[in-house]
């Protein structure tokens, strides 16, 4: 298979690439150059609408796995044109190609397309009412890849983290070594996803449904939205302090701090957040068979990932 990856750079994307590099030809696309990657890549600004047409001629891909993403979930309360751009549009217009040409498109969205009111994890056929402009950014670029009639799988996921790029554990891991003491939200559920985790299942689901669309042994894959996080789910509060156990015991950092558990009200951000966020992974399991990955030792592997650097 000839393989686009999109935003090969980020966290996900640098999980992806050697996933993806075992199944197929990759070529690579990002605003920045991926580290320690030696197959084709190509420099994009994913708003940039004649840069992306110019992209997709130039690899004609037979699968589109798009990990870019415009993900500040604050900073698009401000700059909502631009989380619009990348998140939707260029989404969209990634879609229409990948339909004319027959291709498979993998996207990725989050858990904030929904409102958090619900008092159960939340399934594939709820539907989303986004608190915020990253939520509905990323609802618009589901909606686009759904007209376009494309064959696709759209991933929701949740709380992603990684030992790259800008996430709730890095953060963590440098406030621990900065401050004594730090307020962390402890009213937000939610399901912290290791980005490996993720770029082993978007493996699968490329395998079974990027070469064409039809049958996973006895079950069907359809196009559609499937949920995939770690589990179980946990609070930011809890989360924050399972980090800095672990950390400390690897010795990343040298003594634990002092946390404070806060509410969504005494921590104020430009974005509101859902306060259950929590998603039911019971569909992709049923149609890929994937088991989702625990939560403790998937942030042990990580933390070992950093110590390594």
């Amino acid at each position: 298979m000839r393989i686009l990856l999109t935003g090969a750079s980020g966290q996900l994307g640098t999980e992806l690439r050697p996933v993806l590099g075992a199944m197929g030809e990759v070529s690579a696309a990002d605003i920045v150059s991926p580290t320690d990657w030696k197959g084709a890549f190509h420099k994009l600004d994913f708003s940039d609408p004649d840069g992306l047409d110019w992209l997709l001629q130039q690899v004609e891909p037979d699968v589109i796995v798009n990990a870019a993403a415009y993900t500040a979930v604050d900073r698009a309360e401000s700059e909502t044109a631009v989380a619009n751009a990348v998140n939707a549009a260029a989404a969209g217009r990634v879609a229409e190609w990948a339909s004319a040409h027959d291709a498979f498109l993998l996207h990725y969205s989050t858990d904030y397309v929904f409102d958090g009111k619900a008092q159960r994890p939340y399934v594939e056929s709820d539907s989303p009412s986004p608190l915020n402009a990253y939520g509905e950014s990323k609802l618009a670029g589901e909606q686009a890849i759904r007209e376009s009639g494309c064959r696709h799988a759209i991933i929701r996921t949740s709380w992603l983290y990684s030992a790259h790029g800008h996430n709730f554990l890095r953060t963590m891991l440098r406030l621990g070594r900065e401050r004594s003491h730090l307020n962390i939200v402890s009213d937000q559920h939610g399901c912290p996803t290791w980005a490996r985790n993720l770029a082993r299942v978007s493996g699968i689901v490329v395998e079974r449904m990027g070469a064409r669309e039809g049958a996973v042994d006895d079950m069907t894959a359809d196009s559609g939205i499937y949920h995939y996080c770690d589990r179980p789910a946990t609070t930011w509060y809890d989360f924050a302090q399972l980090i800095f156990r672990a950390a400390a015991a690897r010795g990343l950092i040298e003594r634990l701090p002092q946390v404070e558990a806060v509410t969504s009200s005494q921590f104020q951000t430009a974005a509101m957040r859902p306060r259950n966020s929590v998603l039911d992974t019971g569909k992709i399991e049923r149609v890929f068979r994937i088991e989702p990955a625990r939560l403790e030792p998937s942030l042990e592997a990580c933390l070992e990932d950093i110590q390594g650097q």
